[in-house]
């Protein structure tokens, strides 16, 4: 795995002990870790499956009885976050969700930085990747747990392993010859920003910059939007989710580009499944690049103020840096565990789809987690429907899309 951002980690501030990523023993009636007798109480909003919430609550409960951790489901989480980061008598201690929301928060001066409790040595032990996409202005706002990504899917019974493409060249030959009749050689949702962008990324391009800019209409990504018509003319006519998984699922397209969640119900659906590398594209000599998402805990300001809390939120981060939480996240769920020693456990290294996605990941773009992402999303997509569904001209929609992701971005300032 690549270490590179190691050196980014270390140049912050070290608090924590790498020691302390070891689990709370019983007290036995002395005083807890905070010098009174009774349990210090915390509280984790999510909005996670019963898989994961089980895991994650079996190892936060190593704890016990110094420190009790309630993981609480939240509907309407990110926009809850908004009303009731700044009360100490709403908001929860903490919050299990993806990165790419942290921009906002941190511009609301409701987080606190993860390396006011772990040190640079241990978050050292994360995959780069997953620390970058934690990184908003120079601080670390979230503590990595798992993270997932774009994955290339074939089945077996249309595209032998033997027949997989390496190149996007050799991808577009396999559509041409075996697309026709209802069948597809590869389906994608082509016409959706999150999709997309891999191809975006492999041309070097980008939908936003990271210092919030639009690039719809630069070089690169235009470049990008041509060559991925060629693809998108040889699909179906339609990209949203339900169209495009249940060909792949009915084996009627050969292959796609799905997230983890199409994995379980594809092989229920009797797909003799396989996973493969992003092919690289010809022009470019880089792989598709798909958007990233990391899940972690997110620490907020107003729990972080307070002493007990503060020592026992330490407690919490650092309880979870370790193999036994990552190896129970993909046991649980499929998830790439964000701690880079789960890689040589033997339960992870047989998991296919987990070992793939760490594959991926290592050229796989972070979503962007700054607040103008938030515009670009529906701006992007509909270009795409313009330019991939419309046969509007690529130049021309581009440079609109652009004009509209740049005013909408300015009347949010």
């Amino acid at each position: 795995m690549k270490r590179t951002f190691v050196a980014v980690v270390a140049a912050l501030m070290i608090t924590t002990p790498l020691s302390a990523c070891s689990g709370n023993a019983a007290n036995g009636g002395q005083p807890n870790i905070n010098g009174g007798s009774e349990p210090v109480k915390l509280t984790i909003w999510h909005d996670k499956e019963d898989a994961v919430v089980a895991a994650l609550q079996a190892e936060l409960d190593k704890l016990k009885p110094d420190i009790i951790v309630t993981l609480e489901k939240k509907n309407g989480l990110t926009e809850a976050l908004k009303m009731v980061g700044n009360d100490p008598k709403a908001a929860p201690d903490m919050y299990f969700f993806a990165h790419d929301k942290l921009g906002v928060y941190a511009e609301m001066g409701i987080l606190t930085p993860i390396t006011e409790f772990v040190s640079a040595e241990t978050l050292g032990g994360f995959l780069p990747m997953t620390t970058q996409a934690a990184m908003y202005k120079g601080e670390i706002y979230q503590l990595p747990i798992y993270f997932e990504t774009l994955l290339f899917m074939y089945n077996r019974a249309l595209m032998p392993d033997s027949s997989v493409p390496t190149t996007t060249e050799g991808l577009l030959a396999f559509m041409k010859d075996v697309t026709g009749g209802g069948q597809y050689g590869f389906v994608e949702q082509h016409s959706t920003a999150y999709y997309s962008a891999g191809w975006i990324h492999g041309f070097g391009g980008e939908i936003i910059s990271n210092d919030g800019v639009p690039q719809l209409n630069g070089d690169k990504t235009v470049a990008a939007l041509e060559y991925h018509l060629k693809f998108a003319r040889l699909m179906t006519g339609e990209s949203e989710y339900a169209t495009v998984n249940t060909l792949f699922k009915e084996g009627k397209a050969a292959a796609t580009i799905g997230g983890p969640w199409l994995v379980p119900t594809a092989r229920e659906a009797g797909i003799d499944l396989g996973l493969a590398k992003m092919p690289v594209i010809n022009e470019t000599g880089l792989p598709i690049a798909p958007y990233s998402g990391v899940q972690g805990l997110h620490v907020l300001k107003v729990s972080a103020g307070n002493p007990e809390k503060n020592t026992a939120i330490k407690k919490v981060l650092n309880q979870l840096c370790n193999t036994d939480i990552g190896a129970a996240m993909a046991s649980a769920s499929g998830c790439a565990p964000a701690f880079t020693a789960c890689y040589e456990l033997e339960s992870v290294k047989t998991d296919d789809m987990v070992m793939m996605m760490s594959e991926v990941a290592e050229n796989a773009v972070p979503m962007p987690n700054i607040p103008e992402m938030d515009v670009m999303w529906n701006v992007a997509s509909n270009m795409l429907v313009d330019i991939n569904m419309r046969k509007a001209d690529v130049r021309a929609s581009a440079d609109k899309a652009q004009k509209q992701a740049e005013d909408l971005i300015k009347s949010m300032k």
